[in-house]
């Protein structure tokens, strides 16, 4: 996979990608995000959470594989990573996220789930590490495009013997639809969502830019027909109830002075006190 982003088709897969993603992990706030997989997009890099991870499901080439991380509770009720540095890259099973459960604000997943040995598996990890309203961000490729046709119509021509994959073989595209049923059945909210790179699956640069007017066309008039999708999730508790200070509910609920009539005594205009005449 590494080898096909370095190619015209994967450097515009990428540059779309990094569009919509830094236009919304930038004004995400929170403690804790990690990324899993793809540590060549970067998807973290304008966040401005304070720790951050990129977790892989192999260790990298040439380099020794680091211990997991486990966020660990400071007395403030925050976590804190001062007695140990952030790695860049932390080798992990995405199926059993290294992480408390409700200690992550923020979860990427560039074309992770595609992946995954086991998809569903892998959103339950991270429905589990999310805090109440924490978000998920997740990209796949779109069954349902010129890229997932031609990558179909690859798959028949091998069986015969004949040409190449154009996308590598990245297991099982998981179509837009069918991730939505999935975050619903997990109590998620689809906050946002879009598709791109409409363009066709082509080998050179030149060819690329020729079908550069199927951008704007495809953003109007095909607008579920693009290559990839992203969308945004947003993890909701049922019956949780967000409360105000504590300081004003007791201001609130204060009892009100009450008022009390007094009522003065009747005296004859004569000044006599038994009423005779």
């Amino acid at each position: 996979m590494e080898e096909w982003l370095l190619t015209p088709a994967g450097q515009y897969l990428l540059a779309w990608e990094r569009e919509q993603i830094d236009r919304t992990v930038n004004d995400l706030f929170g403690f804790h995000a990690v990324q899993l997989g793809w540590p060549c997009l970067d998807a973290l890099r304008h966040n401005r959470m304070p720790h951050r991870w990129v977790l892989l499901d192999r260790p990298p080439a040439g380099d020794p594989p680091q211990p997991p991380l486990r966020p660990a509770p400071s007395p403030s009720g925050h976590t804190s990573e001062a007695a140990q540095p952030t790695p860049h890259a932390v080798v992990a099973d995405f199926h059993a996220l290294p992480f408390e459960t409700q200690s992550l604000d923020l979860v990427v997943l560039p074309h992770s789930l595609e992946l995954a040995g086991d998809p569903h598996q892998t959103l339950r990890e991270v429905e589990r590490v999310l805090v109440p309203e924490g978000r998920v961000i997740i990209l796949g490729f779109n069954p349902a495009s010129l890229w997932g046709l031609q990558q179909r119509c690859a798959r028949m021509g091998m069986r015969l013997g004949l040409g190449a994959l154009p996308l590598p073989e990245t297991g099982e595209f998981i179509g837009y639809w069918r991730l939505r049923d999935w975050l619903r059945l997990l109590s998620f909210d689809i906050e946002g969502g879009r598709f791109g790179c409409y363009r066709p699956l082509l080998r050179t640069q030149s060819w690329l830019d020729r079908y550069r007017w199927m951008e704007p066309a495809g953003d109007r008039w095909w607008p579920v027909l693009g290559a990839v999708y992203f969308l945004v999730a947003v993890k909701r508790v049922r019956g949780m109830r967000l409360i105000g200070p504590a300081w004003k509910q007791r201001q609130r609920t204060q009892a009100a002075p009450a008022v009390v009539a007094r009522r003065k005594a009747h005296r004859p205009a004569n000044g006599s006190g038994s009423g005779a005449p």
